[in-house]
């Protein structure tokens, strides 16, 4: 309790909290959605917003609220799939390269950075197009995972290749301790605060590139994403056309999205940071 209390007196952290939550309840409001989010014209079109549609309908005949419920909800299914897959090979390379060494660790860093250096954008593009008639929530979040775990990895490594160099590392290695005990119980809580930041580095990256993809017409425009809406109200000329409330819906959605995803990772890493707490404890 005393954490949460803490943690809220960060208005970082209290901005995101809020934002985030209204979020998640929005994407949970899409499983009681009255509309199919892939059906065409069930309401009139172009309306301004009104009690009926809080936020007008689109030139498709869809309510855009109720669209905006179901966007949110991939574009956050997307991006959990990409960070959680990524960070599993974020944390196995990290770990391993740092604390083996040698051959393993030049070996494990050759392929992370040989996809740093590559055109990650292009890779993407191409792959998009290759696989553009099987495109899903899954196999999206699947392919931004893929090419998501470099740095990060590199990161972890350069934690684990400090830690492995202090005296509470020999001294837990001459006491017996095994290697996966020593880095699950050792090493994992200094390593905790820079995880849950590329974490959350991770889904914003994730919807950042869903929505340049969809921008480009590279992924299913059928499902409903931010990118997908921002697609569809700019080439129906939205902006043209004076339908504000249609293109800000994800445009506001995607910004309140990206500030509070990067003030949570800003505040809580710090938060769980062992050096500020000893600070804030000292202070």
């Amino acid at each position: 309790m005393k954490t949460l209390i803490d943690l809220f007196k960060d208005y970082r952290f209290s901005f995101a909290f809020v934002v985030l939550l209204v979020i998640l309840i929005m994407a949970l409001l899409s499983f009681f959605s009255p509309y199919d989010p892939t059906l065409w014209y069930v309401v009139p079109r172009d309306l301004k917003p009104s009690s009926e549609h809080l936020l007008g309908t689109d030139s498709n005949g869809q309510d855009i609220f109720w669209q905006a419920t179901y966007a949110v909800r991939n574009s956050l299914t997307i991006s959990l799939i990409s960070a959680s897959v990524s960070r599993v090979i974020a944390i196995l390379v990290g770990m391993i390269a740092g604390y083996k060494g040698g051959t393993i660790d030049r070996v494990l860093m050759f392929l992370g950075d040989s996809l740093l250096v590559i055109p990650l954008f292009l890779i993407f593009v191409m792959l998009a197009m290759m696989v553009r008639e099987h495109m899903n929530l899954v196999v999206l979040g699947l392919m931004l995972s893929f090419f998501g775990w470099p740095w990060d990895a590199r990161l972890i490594r350069s934690m684990v290749l400090s830690l492995r160099e202090r005296d509470f590392t020999r001294t837990a290695l001459l006491s017996g301790t095994g290697t996966i005990k020593l880095v699950l119980k050792e090493y994992m809580p200094f390593t905790m605060p820079l995880i849950f930041s590329t974490l959350i580095n991770n889904m914003a990256f994730a919807i950042g590139l869903e929505i340049t993809l969809a921008l480009l017409g590279l992924v299913d425009l059928t499902i409903p994403t931010l990118g997908t809406m921002l697609n569809w109200a700019y080439f129906s000329h939205a902006i043209l056309l004076e339908r504000w409330w249609w293109i800000l819906t994800p445009v506001i959605l995607s910004i309140c999205m990206f500030i509070a995803l990067y003030w949570l990772s800003v505040s809580i890493s710090e938060y769980l940071d062992p050096r500020t707490r000893i600070q804030r404890v000292g202070a």
